[in-house]
């Protein structure tokens, strides 16, 4: 029997976020980390974030957006979990409220399916673009169904809130570096920067 892992990217498989560490590379960080922090702080709602940092990357090209994507500060053994997973013949979903246009080069790694919000610079986002946190739940049970899985067949890795309703539906749940709102919700905690551990310790949920 196969199993569908899923991952959520930011806090998780990335240290920070994508917002910010594309920025980084861009030169825009200063703005993007102020407005991560007055989001984080609820001072500014999903789509009046977006709104200020979309245009930060105007002119970014992709080349830029590749060289961001390769200096972000990524977790240890992304792409090696990766491959154990497929040579497993089993299956990688990376959900995260990013844009997908960054998410999606983590299928370059070896992830199957990626999901993200639907935004990207010079178009206005709007509600119906972002990913939310019933997005995640909805994606992985449809995923699941394609898969002829069941929810016990799949394992979740998540660091925060955005995970927090994933983590409530599924029963084999991993949190890596949770935060206080996640942390209850866990079956295992990882503490650490290393994702071949986070992994072993999903790999367990399995077996027990």
């Amino acid at each position: 029997m196969t199993r569908l892992h899923v991952f959520d990217m930011d806090g998780t498989l990335l240290r920070g976020a994508a917002t910010v560490e594309l920025s980084r590379h861009l030169g825009t960080f200063e703005v993007a980390d102020a407005v991560e922090r007055a989001w984080n702080a609820g001072q500014l709602t999903d789509l009046q974030f977006w709104e200020s940092v979309l245009p930060l990357w105007m002119d970014a090209s992709d080349a830029e957006i590749d060289a961001a994507f390769a200096a972000a500060a990524w977790i240890e053994g992304v792409p090696e979990v990766f491959a154990d997973i497929r040579a497993r013949g089993e299956h990688i979903a990376v959900i995260s409220q990013s844009p997908h246009f960054f998410v999606r080069r983590l299928e370059g790694w070896g992830a199957h399916r990626t999901f993200g919000s639907d935004v990207v610079p010079g178009r206005p986002p709007t509600t119906d673009s972002l990913l939310t946190l019933q997005d995640k739940v909805d994606i992985t049970l449809g995923l699941l169904a394609d898969l002829g899985l069941s929810e016990d067949d799949c394992t979740a890795y998540g660091d925060s809130r955005s995970d927090v309703l994933l983590f409530e539906r599924l029963a084999r749940t991993v949190g890596i570096n949770p935060t206080d709102v996640l942390r209850d919700r866990c079956a295992v905690v990882y503490e650490g920067l290393d994702l071949r551990a986070a992994y072993a310790l999903g790999r367990d949920l399995v077996v027990s």
